[in-house]
């Protein structure tokens, strides 16, 4: 039986920055605290993060039954490495996606009835990635999806969960964030091109090629930044996002020097952690203007 500590390993916490950043932007997107609803921003942090560890287990287990991690290059998965029976970790999958089924329901109440639709979409969304008969994930789509679930519909979603509207500010914060959680898969994905070649799993970095994903990687950690002098129509201190860079420059490291393998991890760490700082120093600064 799995440990509690490999539980968490295969969760996934460093998955986390995906959930917590884009709420993060569009609480500040509102720009006016005063208009916030914070316990409707507090269901927005549990459903993004009750799926973001739904996502995580689901493709634990798609993945580990079809045989994807059996030569793993990454963080421990459960059921490739056998510490954990397939059932449970299809169990604690669907536990996350009943809590942010649940959260989501009271959201949707209280806000607008077709959120409803939404998280449903969201939901299946994160089970199809890697599961059911033909995964999405497995035909080079799982970037768009992660662009649209953790960019548009997560930003947008909580600013207007919060705040009853949602604006042009959000529409750039959610681009901008969705394409750094892109990002994060991207190398995820460029890693894992030799495993996924063998195994069939035909991602957008296999279908792209090594050269041409590491080029993708690069303009993904572009957007934020431009996005940051966009926002200068709305208030100056928006500029506060580009006190990111260092980090952002940081994750690009790696891939610029054609780092291979597991030597690609470090930037997966360092790019969700430039995505949580690129989203609270704009937050911060949409709130001061």
């Amino acid at each position: 039986m799995a440990t509690p500590k490999e539980w968490i390993q295969g969760a996934r916490p460093r998955t986390l920055p995906n959930a917590i950043a884009p709420v993060v932007v569009g609480v500040g997107a509102v720009g006016d605290l005063g208009d916030v609803v914070w316990w409707k921003a507090a269901l927005a942090l549990i459903v993004a993060m009750a799926l973001i560890v739904g996502v995580n287990f689901a493709n634990d287990y798609s993945d580990g039954v079809r045989g994807t991690d059996d030569d793993r290059v990454g963080p421990m998965r459960l059921v490739g490495s056998g510490a954990a029976a397939p059932a449970a970790v299809k169990r604690a999958a669907f536990g996350c996606f009943a809590v942010g089924a649940l959260c989501g329901l009271v959201l949707a109440v209280t806000t607008a009835w077709w959120l409803v639709v939404v998280g449903a979409i969201c939901i299946a969304g994160a089970w199809f990635y890697t599961g059911g008969k033909k995964p999405y994930g497995y035909i080079g789509l799982g970037e768009v999806a992660v662009f649209v679930f953790f960019g548009l519909v997560a930003v947008l979603g909580t600013q207007f969960v919060v705040s009853d509207a949602i604006d042009w500010v959000g529409v750039l914060c959610a681009v901008a964030v969705g394409s750094l959680s892109s990002a994060v898969l991207v190398v995820n994905n460029l890693r894992d091109i030799p495993g996924d070649t063998e195994s069939g799993k035909i991602t957008l970095a296999v279908r792209l090629g090594d050269k041409r994903t590491r080029v993708l990687f690069a303009a993904l950690l572009t957007v934020p930044m431009v996005i940051s002098v966009a926002l200068i129509a709305a208030t100056p201190w928006a500029l506060l996002g580009l006190l990111a860079a260092p980090l952002i420059w940081a994750a690009s490291v790696p891939v610029r020097r054609g780092a291979m393998g597991p030597r690609l991890i470090p930037s997966l760490g360092i790019t969700g952690q430039a995505m949580l700082v690129w989203a609270v120093l704009t937050a911060v600064g949409l709130v001061i203007g």
